[in-house]
């Protein structure tokens, strides 16, 4: 009866949906304040109606109901509980429940708090989120309904992927759909703007703490999918240019553009029309990658294996949404006013130079994950674009953004002093050169790349530091007022301040550990050793173990610096009778900001005939950083999102009446 609720509920929050934008639209175009509090109200059921649909399926999982198609290809009596939960996310047909859920919570949001938007452009908003809830609930409910019956009930469902039993990834989608699916209201207030004509300084400050929100989300979402991609697949990396991962990567740099524009936009009033076309790209590249996913025309270990036809739908969904904002766009975006004027050095040139670099970051990105596609499909042949491509393109394009990226905070708005901020940015440099100089005397000089991620590490997390004394003015003023000062700094420069140095964290961490890293592999018997970097680990035993759900093996290490115990580390193999999979559960030993990263692979015939297991080991210097630093940067966005200055919007220019006319 639950499961029936549930499905219930989805056909009607896809009805509320369509009510939400013919009320809405009805209202903006009559001018009447009923009918467009009426597409409120319907915004906020639709979110509610989806929620409890949510909580249906989450109670299938849950009680493990197999009548119920998602369940029993998802789901086992065996699997504990936390991954009965994620399990309602981890089917093409939960996670599209979970997008759903997503996309009217957000649509909720702005219709039941946004009192401060003018009430004819919230309408609109309102209306936009709407038509985006009926597209994706239409497919959902059609398409992709997860509450469908099975007329044979099986006794044992056929569980979820091994692989994707994990802590970090349970929590990882959420978190990825929040900021995927964030970035829909900016897209509708982008459909908005065009619509009513206006796009100024309050306008940006309506979409800033939302582009922020969806930001943020995203950047802790793929921070837990590469931490899992880390310790959960083997393989020692944590970063693989999988297509995949691009399609979450390429709204994230997209979304990164558009909070700098939106804050030349703010500030200034300039770049009006290039903010608003970054507001529909970053919905836009939300939808490429959900149809990337979930279309078959990718492999990967985290693509859902779903039929083409319903590829064909996404794929439709997005031609439908995005041609029609970016119609909108080339009919609208040139009656835009120009905005303000600006120098070329200057604060905004060098935010403008930020958006063009991270643009062209992100057409890097699009190439080389979509030209294997459109290859294959127009000859047949295949090719692989990995590591080597994105070391050419991506990263000399983000080095150049790094460099930069100190200067502009330090700048004066309209018309700045290159000069100036180079200056004040003296000892920064100092400390990057010297950082960059003793890698390449300390450790090898060959290894350039890893001295010039120091360097900018650095610089990035220095410069950040110097914005603060500047802000304070440490060294012109008494200590007293330095204090004052810095105890009055608003929660929105600490933001910045803290999002500025963890990216300079990660590059630390990356460039250390793609240059340094060591593996070694060797075939052990017990009390044999290998050696990788200054570690030995010697294999002491190996035992079986029954998990909840699994068999293993489980190796026993232990790992020594110089004589002395470092760890011990028990890495397992392991068996789901369920999936019939085989995993490998990696054991990391933490030294300081670097890991010993250790596998146990498959048994093999040692010498003198005797068993042994094959040994897997990295050492990956400074890894710690690479997963720290992001999380530094949503923090950052997260404390900036709690300023009050950013939570409030401009106040009204007219009465709700007025507005409405």
């Amino acid at each position: 009866m639950i499961v029936e609720i549930g499905a219930y509920c989805l056909i009607l929050a896809l009805l509320l949906s369509v009510a939400q934008l013919g009320l809405s639209t009805g209202g903006r175009m009559r001018g009447s304040l009923a009918l467009i509090g009426a597409g409120e109200g319907a915004a906020g059921a639709a979110f509610l109606a989806v929620l409890i649909a949510f909580g249906a399926l989450m109670y299938a999982f849950v009680t493990s109901d197999f009548s119920v198609a998602n369940v029993a290809a998802n789901s086992h009596t065996a699997k504990p509980l936390l991954y009965k939960v994620a399990g309602v996310w981890g089917s093409h047909e939960g996670s599209m429940l979970l997008w759903c859920l997503a996309l009217t919570g957000f649509g909720a949001a702005v219709a039941l708090t946004g009192r401060g938007l003018p009430v004819a452009l919230k309408a609109v908003v309102v209306a936009s989120q709407g038509a985006l809830g009926v597209l994706f609930l239409a497919y959902t409910v059609f398409a992709s309904n997860p509450f469908a019956r099975l007329l044979e009930v099986p006794v044992e469902g056929k569980s979820l992927n091994p692989l994707l039993q994990d802590p970090a990834l349970a929590f990882h989608p959420p978190f990825l759909y929040g900021g995927y699916v964030g970035f829909s209201i900016v897209f509708s207030f982008a459909i908005a703007a065009l619509v009513e004509g206006r796009v100024d300084a309050a306008w940006a400050r309506w979409v800033r703490p939302w582009s922020l929100a969806a930001w943020s989300l995203l950047t802790v979402g793929i921070t837990l999918g590469a931490f899992w991609a880390y310790y959960e697949l083997g393989w020692g990396g944590w970063w693989f240019w999988d297509p995949v991962e691009n399609a979450s990567f390429m709204p994230w740099l997209i979304g990164t553009a558009l909070l700098h524009s939106a804050v030349v936009m703010e500030k200034r009033g300039a770049l009006p029309g290039w903010t608003v076309f970054l507001a529909l790209a970053a919905f836009t590249f939300s939808m490429l990658g959900a149809f990337l996913v979930r279309s078959g025309a990718l492999t990967s270990v985290h693509a859902f294996a779903v039929d083409p036809k319903r590829g064909i739908l996404l794929l439709s969904i997005l031609g439908i949404a995005a041609g029609t904002g970016f119609s909108l766009f080339a009919w609208r975006g040139p009656r835009l006013a120009a905005g303000g004027l600006f120098a070329p050095i200057s604060r905004e040139g060098a935010l403008v130079i930020n958006n063009l670099v991270l643009s062209a970051a992100t057409a890097t990105v699009l190439l080389g994950t979509l030209y294997p596609l459109i290859k294959e499909a127009l000859t047949g042949q295949t090719l692989s674009v990995g590591t080597p491509y994105f070391n050419l393109t991506f990263a000399p394009l983000m080095a150049l953004a790094l460099l930069v990226l100190p200067l502009g905070p330090l700048m004066a708005w309209k018309r700045g002093d290159a000069l100036g901020a180079l200056q004040r940015l003296w000892w920064a440099a100092v400390l990057a050169v010297g950082a960059g100089l003793g890698v390449l005397a300390l450790l090898k000089p060959s290894h350039g790349f890893a001295a010039i991620g120091m360097a900018l590490g650095v610089w990035l997390i220095a410069g950040a530091l110097t914005e603060v004394a500047e802000r304070v003015h440490l060294g012109k003023a008494s200590g007293q007022e330095v204090r004052r000062r810095l105890t009055g700094l608003p929660r929105g420069a600490w933001g910045t301040t803290l999002g500025h140095a963890g990216l300079g964290v990660f590059a630390l961490g990356a460039s250390f550990e793609t240059a340094y890293k060591i593996e070694a592999a060797q075939a052990l018997s017990l009390n044999q050793s290998l050696n990788v970097g200054a570690y030995e680990l010697t294999l002491t035993d190996v035992g079986q173990v029954d998990g909840p759900n699994y068999i293993a093996e489980r190796g026993h290490l232990t790992v020594s610096r110089a004589g002395k115990l470092a760890c011990t580390a028990t890495p397992e193999r392991r068996f789901y009778p369920a999936g019939r999979q085989t995993t490998s559960e990696v054991y990391i030993c933490p030294e300081g900001l670097s890991d010993v990263y250790l596998v146990l692979g498959e048994r093999r015939t040692g010498t003198g005939g005797n068993p042994a297991w094959l040994v897997r080991a990295y050492w990956n210097p400074w890894a710690r950083l690479i997963f720290l630093g992001p999380l530094f940067m949503a923090l950052g966005g997260l404390i900036s999102l709690s300023d009050r200055r950013l939570r409030l919007g401009a106040p009204r220019r007219a009465t709700a009446i007025e507005a409405a006319a």
